[in-house]
C-alpha cells in the first residue's frame, strides 16, 4: 500500500514548476498556510484576481514605465505616467480575466490607481532618483552563506526598483494597501532578505539599504516610506532556515492548514480548506 506521503511526493513530482525555483511569494504563502500553497502550486487551483490585486498591478505598470524612461534619461511628465493606466486598462482587464461587481466599482478602482500614481510621482518630482535597475528578474543558486552548501534549487525574484543612493544601491519595493502599516521589519523580512541575496549574488556588491514604498488608497491618498538596514549574517541564517523548512515540507508532502488572521482574505477559506482532511 502506497503511503499518503508517497502519494503526495508523486503528485509534487508530476506538478509543474514547484522544484524549478523558490520565490519570495512562494515562501510567504507557505509561511501563511502550507495548505493554501499546495492548493495553488500543486493542485493548480487558480483564484480570480481581486480588485485590490488588480489595482496593484496597474500601479506597478505605470511606475515601471516612468522609471524605465528615467533610466534612459527620458523625463516623463506625471500626467503621461498616469495616462498609462487608462491606455492599458482594457487590455489588462482582458488579459487577467478581471471581473468587477459593477461599472461603478471598476471606475472607482481605476480612479484610485490613477490617484496613487499621481500623488506618488508628484511627491517624488524633485527626488532626482537615478535607477540602476527597473522590474529586474534575477535567478541565482541558493548557496548557504554559512555552510557553503548548494541547496540544489535556485531563488527567483523580481526587484521593482534599484536606485543609486548616497549609501549605495537602494533596493525598493512598491506596495499598495488600504491602510497604513506599522514599519515592523519582520513583516517583510523574508522578501527583503531574498532580494538582498539575489542582488549580492548577481552583482557581487552589497546593497546600501532596502525600502518599502507604500501607496495607500485612503480617501486622500498618501505615501509611506519604510527604510531598513542592509542585511546581515543573521538575516541570511534566518532566511535559509525558512528555505530548509520549506523544502522539508515539499519533500515530505506535508501541507497542514495554518488558521490565523490571514484566513479572512483567503480565497480557499470556504470550500477547499473546509474539505481538507474530511
Amino acid at each position: 500500500m502506497i503511503s499518503l506521503a508517497a502519494r503526495h511526493r508523486e503528485a509534487i513530482n508530476q506538478s509543474q514548476g514547484v522544484w524549478d525555483y523558490i520565490s519570495p511569494s512562494r515562501l510567504n504563502l507557505w509561511l501563511k498556510c502550507p495548505l493554501a500553497w499546495k492548493l495553488r502550486y500543486i493542485d493548480g487551483i487558480k483564484t480570480p484576481p481581486t480588485p485590490a490585486l488588480f489595482l496593484g498591478t496597474r500601479v506597478h505598470d505605470a511606475l515601471e514605465m516612468f522609471y524605465r524612461h528615467r533610466q534612459l534619461g527620458v523625463a516623463l511628465s506625471v500626467e503621461t505616467a498616469v495616462r498609462r493606466i487608462a491606455d492599458s486598462w482594457e487590455a489588462a482587464v482582458e488579459a487577467e480575466s478581471m471581473k468587477f461587481e459593477s461599472v461603478a466599482a471598476e471606475l472607482q478602482v481605476k480612479q484610485q490607481a490613477a490617484d496613487l500614481v499621481r500623488v506618488y510621482l508628484t511627491l517624488m518630482a524633485d527626488a532626482n532618483d537615478i535607477p540602476l535597475a527597473v522590474e529586474t528578474t534575477l535567478q541565482r543558486p541558493l548557496i548557504d552563506p554559512t555552510t557553503g552548501e548548494d541547496l540544489g534549487i535556485p531563488l527567483l525574484g523580481v526587484l521593482d526598483l534599484i536606485l543609486d543612493d548616497r549609501d549605495g544601491p537602494l533596493i525598493c519595493d512598491f506596495k499598495t494597501s488600504s491602510k497604513s502599516a506599522a514599519p515592523f521589519e519582520v513583516t517583510h523580512e523574508v522578501q527583503l532578505s531574498c532580494y538582498a541575496y539575489l542582488y549580492r549574488q548577481a552583482t557581487g556588491r552589497e546593497e546600501g539599504g532596502l525600502e518599502i514604498r507604500s501607496l495607500i488608497k485612503t480617501k486622500v491618498p498618501k505615501i509611506e516610506f519604510h527604510r531598513y538596514e542592509p542585511r546581515n549574517e543573521l538575516h541570511f541564517r534566518r532566511l535559509f532556515a525558512v528555505v530548509r523548512a520549506y523544502l522539508d515540507d515539499l519533500d515530505a508532502g506535508r501541507f497542514v492548514f495554518r488558521p490565523g488572521l490571514g484566513c479572512a482574505m483567503c480565497d480557499y477559506r470556504d470550500d477547499h480548506c473546509r474539505s481538507w482532511e474530511a
